[in-house]
Parts: C-alpha cells; sequence; structure tokens
C-alpha cells in the first residue's frame, strides 16, 4: 500500500489549540509569570510558524480563561492559572448536524440579546471594527477564500459593542468553532453556489451593523435572530442533501 505523502493540513483551530497549551505550560511553569508582558503577535507568529488569526484565537482563549488580559493600547499580561472548569464547547461537541443546531440555538439567544444591547450601547469605534471586519469578510468572499475568522471576528465586536464584557468573554471562550462553516476545509476553493451563499451571509451581516450604527434595538434583535436561523435552516438544508446524495 502506498503512504500518504501528503498528510492532512493541520486546521487553524487546532494549530490555536496547540498555541494554547504551549502558551498554558508556560505560565504554569513560570517562564510567564504574572504581571509579564505576552510578545507581540508577531514574535508568536514567528515562533510557532501560524498565522496572526490563529494566534489572536489563542489569545482569546486564554483571556476567556483568565490566564491573560489585554489592555487597550498597552498589549497583553499574563494574570494567573486562571479558572480549569471554565465553561467549554469542543470540537468533539460539534461533531454533528444535531451539535451544530444547539450551538446555533445558544447563539440564537444569546447574540439576539447582545445585539439588541450593541444598538443601545455602541460607541463610533465598536462601529469601526465592526465595519472592518464586515470589509475583511466582503474581501475574502470575492478573493474566494476563507471567511471564518472575519465572520468570527464580525460577531465578537458586536459582543464587545454591548459594554457588558461577560458577552465578550462568552464568545472568546466558544471561539471561532461556532461558525458553521469552520468544519469545512477551509483550503477548499469557493465554488459559486458557496460564494453566493456567503454573499448572503454577508447581506445579512450588513443588516445587523445598520440597525446598530441607526441604535434600532429592536431591529437589530430581529436582524440577528433572523440571521441566525437562517443559518441553522441552512445547515439542516446541507445536511439533507448531503444524505440525499449518499
Amino acid at each position: 500500500m502506498t503512504p500518504d505523502l501528503h498528510p492532512p493540513r493541520r486546521r487553524p483551530r487546532t494549530l490555536a489549540h496547540e498555541l494554547v497549551e504551549s502558551l498554558g505550560d508556560r505560565i504554569r511553569d513560570g517562564r510567564l509569570a504574572p504581571g509579564d508582558k505576552f510578545p507581540t503577535e508577531a514574535a508568536f507568529m514567528a515562533e510557532f510558524g501560524v498565522s496572526r488569526t490563529v494566534v489572536r484565537d489563542a489569545i482569546s482563549r486564554l483571556q476567556a480563561s483568565g490566564l491573560v488580559e489585554t489592555r487597550h493600547g498597552v498589549g497583553t499580561f499574563v494574570v494567573g492559572l486562571g479558572d480549569g472548569a471554565a465553561f467549554r464547547i469542543g470540537p468533539d461537541q460539534l461533531a454533528t448536524l444535531r451539535d451544530v443546531v444547539a450551538m446555533l440555538e445558544l447563539r440564537i439567544g444569546v447574540e439576539t440579546e447582545a445585539a439588541g444591547l450593541a444598538a443601545q450601547r455602541r460607541t463610533a469605534q465598536n462601529l469601526l471594527v465592526m465595519r472592518d471586519a464586515l470589509d475583511a469578510f466582503t474581501q475574502a468572499v470575492e478573493d474566494g477564500r476563507d471567511a471564518v475568522g472575519a465572520d468570527f471576528q464580525f460577531h465578537l465586536e458586536i459582543a464587545r459593542a454591548t459594554q457588558n464584557p461577560h458577552f465578550a468573554n462568552l464568545m472568546a471562550t466558544l471561539g471561532s468553532m461556532i461558525i458553521p462553516r469552520a468544519r469545512l476545509d477551509p483550503m477548499k476553493p469557493a465554488d459559486e453556489e458557496r460564494q453566493a451563499y456567503l454573499r448572503r451571509v454577508n447581506a445579512e451581516h450588513s443588516s445587523i451593523v445598520d440597525a446598530i450604527e441607526g441604535q434600532d434595538v429592536e431591529a437589530a434583535r430581529a436582524a440577528m435572530r433572523t440571521h441566525l436561523a437562517n443559518s441553522k435552516e441552512r445547515r439542516r438544508r446541507a445536511a439533507a442533501l448531503g444524505e440525499a446524495g449518499r
């Protein structure tokens, strides 16, 4: 039997998990002590050979675990050992359609209210970073590239715009695997049907931002609920088509 000369490429989620483990080990064994400032993103990228998205995902998870904190305009600092019993949803809990639908139901409950609070409380800076994430998503779609990172960043920025850190911490804890497409191969070229689907997602995102910018609380909630309900329905249809094609 011919050996496989091209082993499967590790996904960003796996790389982020490995980076979290490595940095967590450094904190636990004292190489990074409470109060120490983290190296720059560029330094981690060079040391571990990973992308900026992977580094940011890993730092978000360390933040959610209570191991580090990021001070705006200053940097990221070690806090301590965190809470080992913190809430988690791992990849093994997103293995089936039922798992993904359950996650989307959780997101509908949390993010619908987050959108409403964001509409009430958002700042000009919140709107700026939301629009930046939206632009990054648009560019990725038009280039036929993976848009999962920009998609997650968009939802994370809405959580931050609530001005309630618990929303942002929960989103950071869940990580980019909450985006259903994160389970697909990000290196697979986008075909026309997938691009059309991503453009519809982008239009839904635009509706959410427009409502938040207009400080229309009910419209923001409705736009977010519609977006996530549509995502749940798209997952069900895709699974049904997959079964029918077997």
